[in-house]
């Protein structure tokens, strides 16, 4: 377990660097782009964006996860199938995303999505090709390279989008950005893994792949559903302004939250290595949990202390709105980060359905939550169908507690104690830091005291060479 574990942090330091100084490009280059196109343009391109992710996603059929997950290696020809299914299901993502979107303009879509949204949809073949050259990278655990193009390529997409938008291209300057960032990840990925794709054809090979895909996309798929409730709940009531005030909200999160998707990235490949001993598959998933939430929380709970002057400061008291609803998408994020172990745990044992179970309900509570509160109360009717949705994890708790037992002793008190900082925006500075009580309480506590040594003494052995 050391040498895998040794693996792991070492992939999850290259990428928790990445993302690292990711935050503080995307930071920057969000603050520029907001400013210079506005809301309405901004939600233009994240709601756009949001769309056609999810198709991306579900175009993907599993396939990626299928070849980390392999149990030998994958071979050449493997390799070669899976980038031809991908290619012939990127072109008929392609085909309906151009053709479809004027059919729904003007009644789940606003007509002003539209040609955005088809020119991002057109891309969707070059982003499903770079999945296996992209399993190859996180299979070997070769993070390094992924770190690295990856953040190449975002700024290469701040590159392109910010002088476009300084000269006045709205939607349109993202959205460039967005392009030349999956053209510039194609070609990188592909030099760095050493794969050379040829098409091939194997109805036994691909009845393979699509019989784990079908039950890995149709989860993870579910779950992105929810990336649609912005575009076409907001969207419907609020139009594109809306969208970008919320949008910018969860980008917040989002960047803020980076170690979130480095954990998840980096628990599937290694929970995969360890699914037939449960014993440290559950000491893996309790130690998973608490690590993420000492990674994300404190982040999260630091910008609700200083966002109320910064955001208008940085990005415009127009932006202000955003502030408002933040708090709440925080806090789901936050909780997420506890069940995405969780989750990931289920896909390396192979049962996508459970996982799927959750995020249906998940969804179906948020999509509820949404279409009733947000026309009531605004922005923060979507915060509030967030923290609805957290119920249906309790929906994996009981799937995954019956393969077996686990605790949430380490985590809890630290999920808890990080709550009330979140909220601490809405109330007068001078009562903001009785908000943080509870966390310095829990922080000085001689068990938690030993807990953050020792996680701080695995980050003092990352030596990225």
């Amino acid at each position: 377990m050391t040498s895998l574990r040794e693996q792991a942090l070492r992939g999850g330091a290259y990428l928790a660097v990445r993302q690292g100084i990711s935050l503080f490009i995307s930071l920057g280059g969000v603050l520029l782009l907001t400013r210079l196109i506005g809301p309405a343009s901004y939600g233009l391109y994240a709601g756009s964006l949001g769309i056609v992710s999810v198709l991306t996603l579900i175009g993907r059929l599993g396939i990626n996860v299928f070849l980390i997950r392999c149990p030998e290696p994958p071979d050449q020809h493997m390799y070669n199938q899976a980038t031809t299914l991908l290619l012939l299901s990127g072109l008929a993502l392609a085909l309906g995303g151009v053709a479809l979107p004027p059919l729904f303009a003007g009644r789940l879509l606003s007509p002003d999505f539209v040609p955005p949204l088809q020119v991002m949809a057109a891309v969707s073949p070059i982003a499903l090709v770079t999945m296996p050259a992209l399993a190859k990278l996180e299979r070997d655990l070769n993070y390094r390279a992924v770190a690295l193009i990856e953040l190449a390529g975002q700024i290469a997409h701040y590159t392109v989008s910010l002088p476009l938008a300084a000269l006045g291209a709205g939607v349109w300057s993202p959205v460039a950005g967005h392009v030349t960032w999956q053209v510039l990840l194609l070609v990188w990925v592909y030099r760095a893994s050493g794969l050379r794709p040829r098409p091939t054809w194997s109805r036994v090979l691909v009845a393979e792949m699509l019989r784990f895909g079908v039950g890995q996309t149709t989860s993870v798929g579910v779950r992105r559903l929810r990336d649609l409730i912005n575009p076409l709940v907001v969207g419907h009531f609020f139009g594109p302004e809306g969208v970008g005030y919320v949008a910018l909200a969860i980008r917040f999160g989002e960047v803020l939250s980076f170690f979130r998707e480095v954990s998840g990235r980096v628990s599937i490949a290694v929970l995969a290595k360890v699914q037939d001993d449960y014993s440290r598959l559950r000491r893996g998933v309790e130690e998973a949990m608490t690590m993420q939430v000492l990674a994300v929380g404190p982040f999260l709970c630091g910008f609700s202390l200083v966002a109320t002057p910064l955001v208008p400061l940085l990005f415009g008291a127009r932006w202000e709105p955003a502030l408002e609803v933040y708090p709440f998408i925080a806090l789901g994020m936050l909780v997420n980060t506890v069940f995405n172990v969780q989750a990931s745990a289920l896909y390396a044992l192979g049962r996508n359905g459970d996982v799927t179970l959750c995020y249906l309900v998940h969804v179906v509570l948020f999509v509820l939550g949404a279409w009733i509160m947000v026309p009531r109360v605004g922005f923060i009717g979507y915060g509030l169908s967030e923290v609805l949705a957290l119920g249906g994890y309790a929906v994996l708790h009981f799937r995954i507690s019956r393969l077996f037992a686990f605790s949430y002793r380490e985590v809890m008190p630290w999920l808890v104690a990080m709550i009330p900082p979140l909220f601490a925006l809405h109330f007068e500075p001078g009562a903001r830091l009785l908000f943080w009580l509870p966390l310095i309480v829990v922080a000085l506590l001689p068990h938690q005291r030993q807990m953050i040594a020792q996680y701080l003494g695995y980050v003092r052995t990352w030596r990225l060479t």
